[in-house]
């Protein structure tokens, strides 16, 4: 523990010293990121700790002549997860670019489409399941290798992306886990060949506030589904598009895709929503997202609401999804409280209720949490 706790502080100390470095023949350095601790328990018997965490993240950036580098890591010690403490390397991609185009390669986070903790358009940055949906929702994007390219004209712009090796759902099932989803049956994941690779395309227009987006793309079902005896991945073509229109305090927002399978089956996707700003430091949004297969219908909504309090010193806010057919509810409440523009004191409650259906598993799994956050 000690050693953990002695390379985390090295890694503070490393990260703030780059800081100080100064500019040279024309080389721009930035270097910026934090640190925090989150630890939450059960409510209910035996109380047990649900999570025990502290993380450094540091973000390096060099850039010169329209050109540069990004590299993202964490050093992390969880004192109930052993294989989830140590260093990960988030981000590390080169660029260049200038007003007109620009071109990424190496591990970053693509995110495509309009909704707020939903995917729909947003297939190819996967999840990372570890703690579930408990951790702030940027925290579980897993990186993906990938090339890619975009142009950018006054009112639109086209992307292209490649992933040589694709990246899947990051499932937990170590039984110590709080939030393991048990033992699963051996995971077979696709070769690592040409044929297999992920590619696609995404057009944006902007006109007059008015923004839309159409993508296709060939990929693979993130997350693994029974298949004989093992874990598998389904070759899939998405096509589809998103809407993000602004009208006085409202911006309503929608998202639709098709998700078709190599034996022709298709997985229809559609999201609306809207966010609304009423002024006086409030913010509302609500979501409602329906998908279609074989007969099958799943429906699930969101709803968050934010209140900023005390010259925005303090924010309350709750985050909620909620599984309509199988009426299971996750609910995430939670006060911050910023001391300094730097440091952070948060504390919160995470409610879970289920009879079936997606949060079943972790309809116990109800929390109350702590997290101290320090940015740099």
């Amino acid at each position: 523990m000690r050693y953990i706790f002695k390379t985390i502080l090295l890694g503070a100390l490393v990260v703030l010293s780059a800081a100080t470095l100064p500019a040279q023949d024309g080389l721009d350095i930035s270097v910026k990121g934090f640190v925090d601790t989150y630890h939450a328990m059960r409510i209910q018997e035996p109380n047990e700790w649900m999570s025990s965490r502290t993380r450094v993240r540091g973000e390096l950036r060099l850039e010169k002549d329209g050109g540069g580098a990004f590299v993202s890591a964490n050093l992390i010690y969880n004192s109930l997860l052993n294989d989830q403490s140590g260093f990960q390397l988030r981000e590390a991609y080169l660029y260049w670019g200038n007003s007109d185009w620009d071109i990424r390669a190496g591990n970053q986070i693509i995110t495509w489409g309009v909704a707020d903790g939903l995917r729909v358009n947003d297939l190819i940055s996967p999840m990372d399941y570890t703690e579930f949906l408990a951790q702030d929702y940027d925290d579980i994007r897993v990186p993906v290798g990938a090339l890619r390219a975009r142009y950018i004209h006054n009112a639109w712009s086209l992307e292209a992306v490649l992933v040589p090796v694709p990246e899947f759902y990051k499932i937990p099932t170590d039984p110590a886990n709080p939030w393991s989803m048990g033992l699963l049956p051996l995971e077979v994941r696709p070769d690592k060949t040409i044929e297999n690779m992920e590619y696609g395309g995404r057009f944006s227009c902007f006109l007059g506030g008015v923004d839309f987006s159409l993508m296709a793309l060939r990929t693979w079902s993130k997350i693994p589904e029974l298949v004989v005896d093992h874990l598998g991945y389904h070759r899939i073509t998405a096509v589809g598009g998103d809407l993000s229109i602004p009208f006085g305090q409202f911006v309503f927002r929608g998202e639709l895709a098709d998700n078709i399978d190599d034996h022709g089956t298709h997985q229809g996707n559609a999201l609306v929503g809207m966010d609304w700003y009423p002024g006086a430091d409030w913010t509302l949004s609500a979501q409602f997202n329906q998908t279609y297969e074989a007969g099958v219908q799943a429906s699930l909504a969101t709803l968050r609401i934010s209140k900023a309090l005390l010259n925005n010193a303090l924010t309350l806010s709750t985050f909620a999804y909620a599984d309509v057919k199988d009426l299971g509810v996750f609910n995430r409440f939670s006060a911050d409280w910023a001391a300094t523009d730097q440091i952070h004191a948060l504390v919160g409650f995470d409610y879970f209720y289920a009879e079936e259906g997606m949060f079943l598993a972790y309809k116990d799994n109800s929390e109350i949490w702590v997290k101290i956050k320090y940015n740099f």
